[in-house]
């Protein structure tokens, strides 16, 4: 991409109908931790209860217009792990296969250690069954660190997951 056909923002009220239309996509939402939105009441609910309070999810937008494709969020960890953060991303099914994901990964990368000056270390957890989103990592410069095996439900099943990271020293690929 020569020039980027995204930014990242912080979410507002007004995107709900965009938030409902890639939220309340089960292909979308199927490795994700929170259920589908079926509404653009919950899709506001969404918005003004998880996306706007968090400390660092910001909407993937497009520069022509500015509408909400979908999410990428840094959570970073407090006390002694204060130098690392979970990453977390979604986009809208139309928006598979062309780039964007990875570009919105750079991006959240790059503004997640200006923006937490104690932050070394990005990392994901991605379902062993999720190879799009273990290919959008490698291509974002993450590494595979291995197998947690039994990690974490995943809509109501406890799932196996590989660990990614980004070191504060990494370079893009």
């Amino acid at each position: 991409m020569d020039s980027p056909i995204i930014f990242l923002r912080p979410f507002n009220v007004s995107d709900a109908e965009d938030v409902l239309k890639w939220a309340g996509d089960d292909d979308v939402t199927r490795y994700l931790r929170w259920d589908s939105v079926q509404t653009i009441e919950e899709a506001k609910q969404h918005i003004l209860n998880k996306a706007i309070p968090h400390q660092w999810r910001r909407s993937i937008s497009l520069v022509q217009h500015g509408r909400s494709l979908g999410y990428v969020s840094v959570k970073p960890d407090s006390g002694d792990g204060r130098c690392r953060a979970d990453l977390a991303y979604a986009i809208a099914k139309e928006f598979w296969g062309r780039g964007i994901a990875t570009a919105a990964v750079r991006m959240a990368v790059e503004q997640a250690f200006e923006d937490f000056p104690e932050l070394v270390r990005l990392q994901a957890v991605v379902e062993v069954e999720n190879k799009a989103s273990q290919r959008e990592l490698e291509k974002a410069g993450f590494r595979k660190e291995g197998l947690l095996e039994k990690y974490g439900f995943s809509k109501g099943v406890i799932k196996d997951m590989f660990l990614y990271s980004f070191v504060k020293d990494d370079c893009f690929v």
